[in-house]
């Protein structure tokens, strides 16, 4: 039995060339990807506070969107795509980056809450507290102490760290068609068991 099908992509991150490699942009470095892997272009839309595009994946026409209204205001861009384009969230894809996972570890995840990540916190609240959407959890690793999870998520991945995370950014992206077409069981095998 399908699931729900993906109509929306949002990639989670800060704008500016100053942020573009930081651990917190692993969602807009996937959605980067993403985007370039189908032959889109993200464009710039004042409406939506953000960069659209939209792209064909499995025979579906998905949005693909990044807020740039920084990190921890993503919801007013999200819901502004939501309401326009009548998308319920549940046929939403959320990517960003996961402080609670080692680097090398990406999940798929239904629903729940926040998890303390100011970005997740924002869309919900935005959504009239609705929670389930699906998310993409890039691990990035732990800083150790909750005091410098701020300094560490801003900054940017060793070298090898960031091959991981490209490395796992590539695993998702070749599930997509599973997860687009709403076979989420399939999807979250093929990329769990990386």
């Amino acid at each position: 039995m399908p699931g729900d099908s993906l109509k929306l992509i949002v990639g989670l991150g800060n704008p500016g060339p100053q942020h573009d490699s930081n651990r917190h942009n692993a969602g807009v470095i996937f959605l980067h990807h993403l985007c370039k892997s189908y032959g889109g272009t993200l464009r710039g839309e004042s409406k939506f506070f953000g960069e659209l595009a939209s792209i064909n994946i499995a025979g579906h026409e998905v949005k693909l969107l990044f807020p740039t209204t920084f990190m921890n205001h993503s919801g007013k861009s999200v819901a502004a795509v939501c309401n326009f384009f009548k998308i319920d969230p549940k046929n939403m894809l959320v990517a960003y980056d996961e402080i609670d996972f080692d680097v090398g570890v990406t999940r798929f995840k239904e629903g729940g809450g926040h998890g303390g990540h100011n970005g997740i916190r924002d869309i919900i609240n935005a959504l009239g507290g609705k929670k389930d959407f699906y998310r993409l959890r890039i691990g990035i690793g732990h800083p150790g102490h909750k005091s410098m999870v701020a300094n560490y998520v801003l900054g940017n991945p060793s070298r090898s760290e960031a091959d991981v995370i490209m490395s796992d950014i590539e695993d998702a992206i070749r599930v997509m068609p599973k997860a687009v077409n709403g076979e989420w069981e399939e999807a979250m095998k093929a990329l769990h068991t990386q």
